[in-house]
């Protein structure tokens, strides 16, 4: 082979060779971009404002001492007079009651076992009698229900019942008020102590915060919540007892347990239920030291009626609600909006704080959840709402053309 035809080859084959490679390095190039992820949006986030509501103005008892609570809010919401431990006369037989049923449950509704009352109930009637303690009659061979005998405690206040039934559930008042001493303790009323189980001694006392706490578990107990509303009851052999909560009914009033004596006044631990917005709220309050119960319930028709405003339902965020945005380096935009629309109840002036977060996103449709805003309320104790953020729109793929014109962003990313 001439050298001529030898150089001629070789151009040839360099040629070929080079057409290859360019058309490799195209398929190369084109498949790279084609299938290379695309680069993460970050999220521009907007803050939701702090939200801020009128402060409550309680109209508290010119007398004694008193706290408000409600049901699922943390703590006392409010509260005046003396906030260290004070007598609670027979707002102690709530905490015999809770007692007992940590012993002897009690479903709603149920009438429970039955309790033959015998010629030791009878000694405990007149010892009630001698201490001039509030009773009901009591016989021989008599028997009641469970409920039945509950009744008769806390309708009347009968303090021979609650001697009663403690010693069937414990055997002993001594056992009993070691069973209180260690319920107590288990749920955390350190502030609260049990010396009998009626509260005629001045050595059974509580704060006010204890006793706000008192008297969510008895509306969170169902078959207790049933009985201290009932005005009255008819029992066997002891015919109709009334119960001594003469402010039951008024002002909304459903319970709980009035209390007097010398020492401690006259006192009521109390509930009602306010309807806030699309909400039912459940207050517990306590008044303590009243000189009557005509003063004393008068006192709390007014603190109710003052109340119910401090409450308000208040919207976090409606569906749809607009907390940032994302813009693609290919031109598709989607705000980030709030999956449902989510409130609260709120107490008087309580703060209310918020923080929205998004994740940094590539592609998505329409729904995709990609983040959260939690709002904050409270400080002391905070309560925390939730709700995922979604995409408003789709974000798509840039496309092969974007791709194509765009290598160093695709690498980058």
């Amino acid at each position: 082979m001439s050298p001529s035809r030898r150089v001629l080859l070789q151009r040839r084959r360099l040629a070929v060779f080079s057409i290859l490679l360019v058309v490799l390095g195209g398929v190369g190039y084109i498949g790279a971009t084609t299938l290379a992820p695309v680069p993460a949006s970050a999220a521009t986030i907007v803050q939701p404002a702090a939200l801020t509501q009128p402060v409550a103005a309680p109209a508290w008892p010119a007398f004694g001492e008193s706290a408000i609570g409600a049901v699922g809010f943390p703590g006392v919401l409010a509260s005046t007079g003396q906030q260290d431990t004070v007598p609670i006369a027979s707002i102690a037989k709530m905490v015999t009651a809770l007692v007992i049923l940590d012993a002897k449950p009690l479903a709603a509704g149920a009438a429970g076992p039955s309790i033959s009352f015998t010629d030791a109930d009878v000694d405990l009637y007149y010892a009630a009698v001698a201490e001039n303690g509030s009773v009901a009659p009591v016989v021989p061979g008599m028997v009641l229900t469970q409920r039945e005998a509950f009744e008769a405690m806390l309708l009347p206040s009968a303090n021979n019942y609650a001697a009663s039934l403690a010693l069937w559930a414990y055997g002993s008042v001594d056992n009993y008020l070691a069973a209180a001493k260690t319920w107590l303790a288990e749920n955390g009323l350190n502030q609260t102590s049990i010396a009998d189980t009626s509260g005629l001694s001045a050595s059974s006392v509580s704060s006010l915060a204890d006793l706000v706490e008192i008297g969510k578990l008895v509306v969170g107990h169902p078959a207790l919540a049933e009985i201290v509303s009932l005005p009255s009851a008819v029992l066997p052999v002891i015919g109709t007892v009334t119960n001594t909560n003469k402010l039951l009914g008024r002002g909304g009033v459903d319970g709980i347990k009035t209390g007097t004596t010398d020492v401690a006044g006259a006192c009521l631990l109390f509930s009602t239920d306010f309807t806030v917005g699309t909400s039912t709220v459940t207050l517990v309050g306590v008044v303590l030291g009243g000189d009557t119960h005509s003063e004393l319930n008068s006192a709390i028709e007014d603190l109710i009626q003052s109340l119910e405003p401090g409450f308000r339902e208040v919207v976090l965020a409606e569906q749809g609600a607009v907390f940032g945005s994302y813009t693609t380096g290919w031109g598709d935009v989607s705000d980030i909006v709030a999956e449902r629309k989510v409130s609260a109840v709120v107490w008087s002036d309580s703060p209310i704080t918020g923080a929205a977060r998004a994740a940094d996103v590539q592609i998505g449709r329409a729904g995709d959840e990609v983040g959260e805003v939690s709002f904050t309320i409270g400080t002391a104790t905070p309560t925390t709402v939730t709700v995922p953020l979604e995409l408003q729109r789709t974000l798509t793929d840039p496309g092969p053309a974007w791709r194509l014109g765009h290598p160093g962003v695709l690498a980058a990313g």
